[in-house]
């Protein structure tokens, strides 16, 4: 039942998401591209707007990153740059736990300014809502992982991870098998990370991937207040 249940979750689920992610993206591209936008209620309470949007954005992006390349780099480059698993490791810790200490601390300011001030929750819809809330667990996670961490600083666990995460991008059915006795808060950062690909096309979170290219081209719209009378 381990065996399945691993399988099932990090060996099917990402490819779901990932799926998900791709497909609907495009679709939400193609047929809605006016919703394609990150909502803004910056003129409502600015200052701790800016103070919590650099932080967090600035976390986020340098997790990311790291993230990005530190799991999907093939290993034999670390190896022949000389970087130690050790090293690897350490470095993962120490700038994971900055970025993710700035991150957590810039969505706590933005939660606060959206669920504590009146104005900014009435502008806010659901889905805003529950995109941050998640994003804030998800960091939180992350930053529980690094105790976990410390105690395999020899990097195999991180060796693990990555075999896991090029096995999934290189479709081999297997790859779940690297993690299957990895730690459970390991896995729960993992399985809300998959969570958040496979809602990312359905939320604000799709302004990541946009860059303003097209509106050199695409057609304006115009707002036009109807003229019937009030009976």
């Amino acid at each position: 039942m381990k065996e399945f249940l691993n399988f099932a979750v990090f060996g099917v689920y990402p490819y779901i998401a990932l799926a998900t992610l791709v497909l609907g993206s495009v679709l939400r591209y193609d047929k809605d591209p006016y919703t394609w936008k990150a909502g803004s209620s910056q003129l409502l309470r600015r200052k701790q707007l800016v103070l919590g949007s650099v932080l967090f954005h600035v976390g986020v992006l340098v997790i990311f990153v790291g993230h990005l390349v530190g799991l999907l780099t093939p290993i034999w480059i670390f190896d022949a740059l000389g970087i130690s698993h050790s090293a690897k490791q350490m470095l993962a810790i120490v700038a994971g736990g900055i970025a993710g200490v700035a991150g957590i601390i810039g969505a706590t300011l933005l939660i606060h300014r959206r669920f504590f001030d009146a104005r900014v929750r009435a502008s806010s819809s659901f889905s805003d809502n529950l995109t941050i809330l998640i994003l804030w667990v998800q960091l939180a996670l992350g930053l529980a992982t690094i105790p976990v961490s410390l105690k395999h600083l020899d990097g195999h666990e991180m060796v693990n991870f990555m075999n896991y995460c090029q096995g999934i991008f290189t479709f081999n059915f297997q790859a779940s098998s690297y993690i299957i006795d990895a730690s459970p808060i390991f896995k729960a950062h993992m399985f809300l990370g998959l969570t958040i690909l496979l809602l990312f096309p359905f939320t604000r979170l799709v302004h990541m991937l946009s860059v303003p290219v097209r509106y050199m081209w695409r057609p304006g719209y115009q707002v036009v207040r109807s003229k019937k009378k009030r009976t």
